[in-house]
């Protein structure tokens, strides 16, 4: 979301960014972030010992393009507004991009190891919230890379815009001449006095208006209905082992498959890729819940899925903006290709319908935000969040090392205890999968019935494709 600026230069937290620390206080960490591997070059020098300062200026002297990375939080006090972003009184870029070795010998499934360990580190609030680790020790010279950031900074295309802006986009790249950086003082109290009473004056109009114009009002209170409307009046999400009180503690495990491969199948079922991936996330629920004793006959569950809606005319997306469309995942339907275009037919109504970014309208108030999270732990109209996330469709390189692989690192909440990222990176279509550790042990059950539905519904179109496809286990 566009952040909102008066005159004097007040940059307060949207709804939608506001939204995303309520969580926190359930215990429920509200960051995301991406797993990735480095194929090495150039970061090491003669001795073998990472360049870690030399990562470090290249990245910083790419902030200026991403200037939440320098910002922190500042809460004032009653009477003076909601909180606002406001540039950090000192920045030491050390204290955001680190070292992490990993244990030799060490595979996919160590680095993820180390990146759920990582996950769990709490970030600073008194520093921006963001960290970065490099994680050396892979095989052949790679080297893992972890980040991750606060869902209040950016929703998962814009950190896929702001990852792209802190690498380069070729190997050979000059190092970036980075303008000289000096923090902007914070607004003082009188700023954001007449601030706020500027806000409520503007508020206040808007309702005058719309008390001469009742068909505009009426039209407004719609469109803000809508945006909860299709989540409240779906029917009940079933009752299923799905829904559990969650913990803090992950399990992650990935999926590798070929973007050509997924889209190839999905076109030929006249579907999108998006809807392949939801066919695929139901087929592995199907295993799941069979392998639980679960009776999966006739069985539809709801995935909650972000829809992107940030404004490509307006430049590289930032912030939070993106509203939810709940899909029916027909669990019950044995057959990979039938539930494909079941998803598909459904999307493609859902679409045209008219969507309000999340955490606007009714529900940026902060006392319903509050409500809702208090009220997540039992809530009974979702069974699982699948977020599909466009990403860099060419290689993006830092300090000349190429990243060859990128999953995202999605949050859990409330009493969904499995979620599904998607991110495509070049020619791949990365997939991992977050389950809470106490209540999904059986994680591998979920990720090779996923993988063997993708290479079901990929292998009737390409040739050779169920074995382009593997996963790899939780940890």
């Amino acid at each position: 979301m566009l952040a909102m600026r008066s005159a004097v230069g007040v940059d307060r937290l949207t709804g939608p960014a506001l939204s995303n620390f309520v969580p926190e206080k359930r215990g429920w960490p509200a960051d995301i972030g991406v797993v990735a591997v480095l194929d090495g070059a150039g970061l090491f020098d003669g001795a073998g010992r990472l360049r870690i300062n030399h990562v470090r200026d290249r990245i910083a002297g790419r902030l200026d393009l991403a200037p939440r990375l320098r910002q922190v939080v500042y809460r004032p006090p009653p009477g003076l507004g909601r909180p606002l972003w406001v540039d950090a009184p000192s920045f030491n870029i050390a204290d955001h991009i680190h070292v992490h070795p990993l244990p030799t010998p060490a595979g996919e499934t160590e680095l993820l190891q180390a990146c759920e360990e990582l996950r769990r580190r709490s970030l600073d609030p008194s520093r921006p919230l963001w960290r970065l680790w490099l994680l050396p020790g892979l095989p052949d010279g790679q080297v893992g890379m972890f980040i991750k950031l606060h869902h209040a900074i950016a929703d998962g295309v814009a950190g896929v815009a702001l990852l792209g802006n802190l690498l380069d986009h070729a190997a050979d790249a000059a190092p970036p001449a980075a303008p000289p950086w000096t923090p902007r003082p914070a607004p003082t109290a009188r700023d954001l006095l007449l601030d706020n009473l500027r806000r409520y004056a503007d508020a206040l109009a808007r309702s005058t208006s719309h008390l001469n114009h009742p068909a505009g009002a009426t039209g407004r209170v719609r469109r803000t209905w809508g945006s909860v409307r299709e989540l409240l009046t779906e029917p009940r999400a079933p009752r299923t082992s799905l829904n559990r009180p969650i913990g803090a503690t992950r399990r992650i495990a990935v999926v590798h498959c070929h973007l050509d491969a997924v889209h190839e199948a999905a076109h030929h079922a006249d579907a999108s890729v998006n809807d392949a991936m939801l066919a695929a996330v139901a087929g592995g629920l199907r295993d799941l819940l069979q392998s639980r004793r679960e009776n999966v006959t006739g069985l539809v569950l709801h995935a909650m899925v972000p829809v992107a809606l940030h404004d490509p005319s307006l430049g590289p997306a930032q912030g939070n903006r993106y509203g939810v469309m709940v899909v029916s995942l027909p669990v019950g339907e044995p057959n990979a290709t039938r539930r494909l275009q079941t998803i598909a037919a459904q999307t493609t109504r859902r679409k045209h319908q008219p969507r309000r970014p999340w955490g606007t309208g009714l529900l940026g108030s902060p006392l319903v935000q509050r409500l809702a999270v208090r009220l997540a732990d039992r809530q009974h109209f979702i069974n699982i969040h699948v977020a599909n996330v466009p990403g860099p469709a060419t290689p993006l390189y830092l300090a000349g090392a190429r990243l060859t692989e990128a999953f995202p690192v999605t949050p859990l909440s409330g009493n969904v205890t499995l979620g599904v990222g998607v991110l495509s990176y070049t020619d791949q279509l990365n997939i991992s999968v977050i389950a809470d550790r106490d209540a999904c042990p059986d994680l591998p059950t979920f990720t090779t019935g996923l993988t063997n539905c993708l290479s079901e519904l990929t292998g009737a179109t390409v040739a050779g494709t169920p074995a382009s496809i593997r996963g790899t286990g939780p940890v």
